[in-house]
């Protein structure tokens, strides 16, 4: 039986994507048989890993909507273990067709159910905001990973996330819990950046991961190649820091 991780910050541009991407890989890394669910209309996590999303023929816009199995949308990727449910835009027309439709929170939790038991670890990457795409991951995973970047505004809306992750453990998924929250975009040459971890050390506690994920230009240059970092760069920093993140999730249990 696999765990169920699902990639969940409202805020964009807080590496939430390219956690999504990198730790998919490098749980892959480490022989995990891993399938990495894009369900942000945006697709960034489908390209980042070398496919073309406006060239696919179903997405999981077809599996949500009309009920068309996940094997017949999943795509092996290049990177040995590694799958992917992947997006397109049309994955923005879900967000309205399904809400008239029953149920409508448990439709992402139904289609992954199957899986759990072909999968080591399901890790879904979630839309930048609170709609009802990402209440269908918080609903189908056992947890939450909240990436934060280390940034002036990093707790802004932060109480907002935990209360809709707290309604939603309480009305639909008993089970769900924080995974922990993730420093990104470190940067040790930054006052700043001090003083953010610091206020995320106190805010979140144990809650917060050991592993911090660098300001690194690698990191940012792998998306556009169509490549998780460990096969752009696997000596940067940045890689190193996933394969850090992958141990660490490991070693806390899942």
């Amino acid at each position: 039986m696999s765990f169920v991780y699902t990639m969940v910050n409202q805020k964009g541009g807080v590496g939430k994507t390219t956690t999504a991407v990198n730790l998919s890989s490098a749980l892959a890394r480490r022989g995990l048989r891993v399938l990495l669910v894009d369900s942000d209309p945006q697709g960034n996590a489908t390209s980042g890993l070398g496919i073309d999303k406006d060239s696919l023929d179903h997405c999981l816009y077809d599996c949500l909507v009309h009920q068309m199995p996940a094997d017949s949308v999943r795509i092996a990727t290049r990177t040995p273990n590694l799958d992917i449910l992947p997006a397109s835009i049309k994955l923005a027309d879900a967000e309205i067709e399904i809400v008239s439709m029953r149920p409508r929170e448990t439709r992402l939790r139904i289609l992954l159910q199957p899986l759990r038991d072909q999968y080591d670890a399901i890790l879904i990457d979630a839309p930048p905001s609170m709609g009802l795409l990402t209440i269908n991951t918080l609903v189908a995973s056992d947890a939450a990973l909240i990436p934060m970047q280390c940034e002036y505004y990093a707790l802004e809306g932060v109480s907002s996330l935990l209360k809709i992750i707290e309604l939603v453990r309480l009305q639909l998924n008993p089970g769900l819990r924080i995974a922990g929250v993730l420093p990104t975009m470190y940067d040790p040459r930054m006052n700043l950046t001090e003083q953010v971890m610091g206020e995320l050390r106190s805010y979140f506690g144990d809650y917060l991961f050991t592993t911090v994920i660098p300001r690194n230009v690698r990191l940012s240059e792998a998306p556009s190649h169509g490549l998780p970092i460990l096969d752009y760069d696997p000596r940067c920093k940045g890689a190193e820091a996933y394969l850090q993140l992958a141990e660490e999730i490991l070693e806390r249990g899942t």
